[in-house]
């Protein structure tokens, strides 16, 4: 029996001695320490709300990344907020049986709604401008939303008012009216932030209010991730960014704005290591226009371009692909009246070297309207520099109508909220048909009057306005595909359409 239990005792120890040695015990020296709780003096203090922002410094000397990121988030969190939409829609009632306007069911069920009304809730973030209260987030958040309600960091609630929202760069302002002093947050150039270089953001992401992530810019100029037809000039992240992101900054380790967060390429839903964010300069060109004029008026070449390739760009004569091909030229569009042609290859825009169609199209859009501009092209082997007057985008739908005509043999308007409901539709989005020339490309596939057109070529069609640029950039007997309703039985499919 005792040698036994001189075994167990052996054993006991040798069981302690090994706990030691790979770390799960502490040492004999420590076993005295207790942890104590931080005072509540020691814990770190957000600065105190006022109407000017702490200036945004860089730090002296060497970074310390272990505490690089505290004064970016003590500086900024106070000017994030949390946002809570509430959205109504009305939907085909769900409970009916039959179609809503079968009359037999109407005989016996006279009462029965038609339609019910339903509230859709959702969160996000947004950052404080002013101080006069004006917020800054994403369209998607705020820009349907029929109450919108604002949580500050020091817990003090309000009541948001839309300002004005714009989908093509998936912004909207919000204003609150506060009595207090309100903090807000600084801005940075997005155009000077390199690949590589560290940057935090700032979040509600799931609810989960003032959290904070860090990574690097992953990649810069990314398009083509959300609506083909937005402007995108996306920075690429790999900061933690979850849905309730939507809407909150992304910034440099000086506390600098240099990107609105707004949108995740993921198959599970949440965060998967790659992010995008509205570089900070367009986000800031939207923002002001919204709260000058509740909207944003773009400038317009009358252009339509398209990227290099290698192949082309050795076509043309130049060493590279950078750069912006002409592919067509509106009739009577600034442009066209400037002398830019065909086949001119666009290399700098107002000074800036332009890389790709889409960077043009950026910038063109952020130009102010009237103002004087220099383009540079390649023409002949030769750089020239053409001074072109920047037009409206919104005089496109009413120049291009004539060649709409001349190029389909139709004319179209935006859909109606009555069309969404009768055919079922996501959104009010696409365009309808109002007049075929009997000898034109509609009639020829088969089109007629009231069947909505919703995409071409897989790109979806928002309102006439896009549907007359989409149409602009397409060279002429190419075959398109579009996602046609057929008005007689509602039913969705594709149809070839040649254009002319």
């Amino acid at each position: 029996m005792r040698k036994y239990y001189f075994n167990y005792v052996l054993c006991f120890c040798l069981g302690l001695l090994f706990l030691f040695v790979i770390g799960l015990l502490p040492a004999c020296s420590k076993t005295n320490e207790q942890p104590q709780k931080p005072k509540e003096g020691n814990m770190p203090t957000l600065p105190p709300l006022t109407a000017t922002p702490t200036p945004a410094v860089l730090p002296q000397g060497p970074l310390d990344l272990r505490t690089a990121i505290i004064p970016v988030a003590q500086q900024t969190i106070p000017a994030v907020v949390h946002i809570e939409v509430t959205e109504r829609q009305t939907a085909p009632n769900a409970f009916l049986p039959f179609e809503n306007n079968d009359p037999f069911f109407r005989f016996f069920f006279p009462d029965v709604p038609q339609e019910q009304k339903r509230e859709l809730k959702g969160i996000g973030t947004g950052i404080i401008l002013d101080a006069k209260g004006h917020i800054l987030t994403n369209n998607h958040v705020a820009g349907g939303a029929t109450k919108i309600q604002v949580l500050l960091a020091d817990g003090r609630t309000y009541t948001g008012k839309l300002v004005g929202a714009d989908q093509k760069t998936d912004l909207a302002v919000i204003q609150i009216e506060a009595k207090e002093p309100l903090p807000y947050v600084t801005f940075g150039d997005s155009d000077k932030v390199q690949v590589g270089e560290w940057v935090v953001a700032i979040g509600h992401p799931r609810g989960l209010d003032q959290t904070v992530t860090q990574g690097i810019i992953s990649a810069k100029h990314r398009t083509g991730i959300t609506d083909p037809n937005s402007y995108q000039d996306f920075l690429q992240t790999d900061a933690a960014i979850n849905p309730g992101n939507s809407g909150g900054p992304l910034l440099t380790l000086a506390g600098r704005v240099i990107g609105i967060n707004a949108a995740i390429i993921s198959e599970s839903g949440g965060y998967e290591g790659i992010g995008f964010a509205i570089p900070s300069n367009m986000a800031l060109h939207v923002a002001n226009a919204l709260i000058a004029r509740g909207k944003v008026e773009r400038g317009w070449l009358g252009v339509s371009a398209q990227d290099l390739t290698p192949d082309l760009a050795q076509s043309f004569g130049l060493g590279s692909s950078k750069g912006a091909l002409i592919g067509e030229v509106t009739k009577d569009g600034p442009a066209d009246k400037a002398g830019i042609k065909r086949g001119d290859v666009v290399l700098a825009y107002k000074g800036k070297e332009t890389p790709d169609a889409s960077t043009l199209r950026n910038e063109v859009a952020n130009s102010p309207i009237g103002d004087q501009v220099t383009v540079t092209i390649w023409r002949d082997k030769e750089r020239k520099e053409i001074i072109v007057t920047v037009g409206n985008l919104a005089s496109v739908t009413k120049i291009e109508r004539s060649s709409l005509k001349e190029r389909l043999g139709g004319e179209f308007r935006a859909v109606t909220s009555k069309e969404v409901e009768k055919y079922n539709l996501a959104s009010p989005s696409g365009v309808v048909i109002t007049w075929v020339d009997s000898k034109g490309s509609l009639a020829e596939a088969g089109f007629e009057v009231d069947d909505i057109i919703l995409s071409i070529n897989g790109a979806p069609i928002d309102d006439p306005s896009t549907f007359a640029e989409l149409i602009s950039k397409v060279p002429p007997r190419q075959k398109l595909a579009l996602l046609v309703v057929d008005h007689r039985t509602g039913n969705a499919s594709y149809a070839p359409l040649v254009v002319r």
